[in-house]
């Protein structure tokens, strides 16, 4: 995490400050005028910025200006006097996340600081680095029709309706459009319109004015905003409520839109992608999708074909899953026999490429030796003369600490977290089954304070996954999990949990 910087000319402000955010083991970095702190923004920037408003030179506002037209999501704290109620309106007018009247209580100003640092974690985790993107790969001819399709459009910023089952990669499809159009080196921010609840999606697309609604406590940027001069991919568009397709029709024929609780519009410069497994023109003649936003998002129709349809790539791809997997994991990768292989490209995959990718994580945990062979796949997927799939080796050590129950945190780990798409196949044993089995074993042998030990087993589970997925970021996980960065770190040093990056 980048350090929060903190830019005022009275040193017992600085100093004040300082120790009190030392304490919640935040860095921090001081400067007694904007002007350095302007200087320093060409090479650095803060997590927070937390400034001044009155200072000799440029003043906060100044500063406030600076830093939104360069780094729009970045949130600015200003400090004020009490009379100064004109400059917190300029404050609020430019930009600022909130301000704090001078004399402040420490405490207020730490748990500010702290909503600022959340604020600015949430922007950094949907702003992904396209550097990160996967490649899209295939050598079916349906995929090269795909891969034409996308170099045609390369220097075209067209709006793209992508069609395709659930699961088959859409937003693959719509990073790599990104990756290769003119707007490559501005953002791409994803939404899932099917997975947000129907009355924060307003707010979570063009964001909200604060005060707008009970809980909306600091003006936040939508997903329109964050997007600004690059791409917005909107997943299962065919699922948004029918009152947001009129504003999002808005935005597309004008470029306009307006904050929740706003009054003042907004310019959107951004590239739509959108993408969905349903069938449009149904849900248009049977009232649930406006035709006139069906004719603007079908500029250019994408079709991505199924797994089925191009089996000769599941080789290929598992190859590629059982790699990432065994790397994500810092294991050895495991081998397909060849017919085992051939097994799998003659399953239909009804959950696509994700099913696959679910079932290489699986693979690459449960599966007894480095060469995978028809026995070991899942039960579920083999036929009945193949033979059961073979148990996971047995937990032992029920008194050893948390770090020692391994077994379960793999099983854990992988059918609760890396296998969500249950409904194409299910392992021979879920997490939940072993969990049971384990506390049989424990309560047979007599043992006190099972909850105890298995709760603290769980949570140990639960938060190296989340360690292991965040790269290890303590914050990052907090956040990713739903629990506060003093809990996670709390919970860190109780269960001795290693490999946490200092923040």
């Amino acid at each position: 995490m980048k350090p929060i910087w903190i830019v005022d000319d009275d040193d017992s402000i600085r100093w004040v400050l300082e120790k009190a955010l030392a304490r919640e083991n935040l860095v921090t970095r001081s400067f007694t005028n904007a002007r350095d702190a302007m200087n320093a923004l060409q090479s650095d920037t803060p997590q927070v910025l937390v400034s001044d408003i009155r200072m000799h030179g440029a003043s906060g506002l100044e500063l406030l200006q600076t830093v939104k037209a360069k780094y729009p999501g970045l949130p600015v704290i200003i400090m004020t006097a009490f009379s100064d109620l004109e400059s917190a309106v300029a404050a609020f007018q430019g930009g600022a996340f909130e301000y704090m009247a001078k004399p402040f209580d420490l405490d207020k100003a730490v748990e500010l600081i702290r909503r600022a640092l959340d604020e600015s974690l949430r922007e950094s985790s949907v702003e992904q680095s396209m550097s990160e993107t996967p490649e899209i790969l295939g050598q079916a001819p349906a995929m090269q029709d795909v891969f034409r399709a996308i170099g045609r459009l390369s220097q075209s910023n067209v709006t793209v309706m992508i069609t395709g089952e659930s699961g088959s990669g859409k937003e693959l499809v719509a990073r790599a459009l990104h990756k290769h159009s003119p707007r490559a080196s501005q953002p791409f921010i994803a939404l899932n319109t099917a997975a947000i609840p129907k009355d924060l999606l307003e707010s979570e697309l063009f964001g909200h004015e604060r005060g707008a609604f009970t809980g909306a406590q600091t003006t936040r940027r939508g997903r329109f905003e964050q997007a600004e001069g690059g791409t917005l991919f909107l997943d299962e568009i065919g699922d948004m409520p029918f009152d947001l397709q009129t504003r999002l029709l808005r935005v597309l024929s004008d470029g306009h839109f307006y904050r929740v609780g706003g009054h003042q519009p907004m310019k959107a410069n951004v590239r739509v992608i959108a993408a969905t497994h349903q069938n449009l023109e149904t849900r248009v003649k049977d009232g649930l999708f406006r035709e006139d936003l069906y004719h603007r998002l079908n500029v250019i129709r994408l079709r991505l074909p199924s797994l089925r349809e191009r089996r000769e790539d599941i080789p290929l791809l598992t190859k590629y899953f059982l790699n990432q997997s065994a790397k994500q994991l810092g294991v050895d990768v495991k081998r397909m026999s060849e017919p085992a292989l051939q097994f799998l490209s003659s399953l239909d995959f009804p959950g696509n490429v994700r099913q696959l990718e679910n079932l290489c994580n699986w693979i690459t945990v449960m599966a007894p030796g480095q060469t995978v062979e028809m026995p070991d796949l899942p039960q579920d997927l083999v036929p009945a003369t193949v033979g059961a799939v073979q148990a996971p080796v047995a937990i032992s050590g029920h008194d050893a600490p948390v770090s020692n129950h391994e077994n379960l945190a793999n099983a854990t780990t992988v059918n609760g977290s890396s296998l969500p798409d249950k409904s194409a196949y299910r392992s021979g044993e879920s997490w939940v089954s072993l969990l049971e089995a384990e506390a049989t074993a424990m309560l047979a042998e007599g043992q006190s304070e099972v909850i105890d030990k298995l709760g603290r087993c769980f949570e140990s589970v639960v938060i190296k996954a989340a360690l292991r997925h965040t790269h290890g970021r303590k914050n990052d996980a907090a956040i990713r999990l739903g629990i506060g960065r003093n809990t996670i770190t709390r919970k860190i040093q109780e269960l001795g949990i290693d490999g946490v990056k200092d923040e």
